[in-house]
């Protein structure tokens, strides 16, 4: 899938040095998927995936070591957002700075538009 500015979906670099750490442990050619998908306490969540395939309506995103694939129904939503990795106090995650979402939980992994 060809990337436009309204489906852009960035990595950081924090996202993609843990995403790499992940996928080093990985058979070779996997790829992270991250995925929206019904449910969660508002809505909608991300869903991560560790594949070795691209479908494709993929959007792919390449970083040193690290592949990020979108499909295109999940970029519906997430277009515009940002994927970063976040270690704090109360532990470690992936989280997805979306400007569709309208409210999220505390963990989130879940969101509303």
């Amino acid at each position: 899938m060809t990337e436009t500015l309204e489906n852009r979906v960035t990595v950081s670099e924090r996202a993609a040095k843990r995403i790499a750490r992940i996928l080093s442990k990985e058979p070779d050619g996997s790829m992270l998927r991250v995925s929206v998908e019904g449910g969660g306490c508002s809505g909608l969540q991300y869903k991560y995936d560790v594949v070795n395939s691209v479908e494709d309506d993929d959007l792919v995103i390449e970083k040193p070591g690290a592949t990020v694939l979108i499909d295109s129904v999940s970029l519906q939503y997430m277009g515009g957002s940002e994927i970063d990795f976040v270690d704090d106090l109360i532990g470690q995650s992936f989280q997805i700075n979306n400007p569709h979402a309208v409210a999220g939980c505390g963990c989130g992994t879940s969101f509303t538009i």
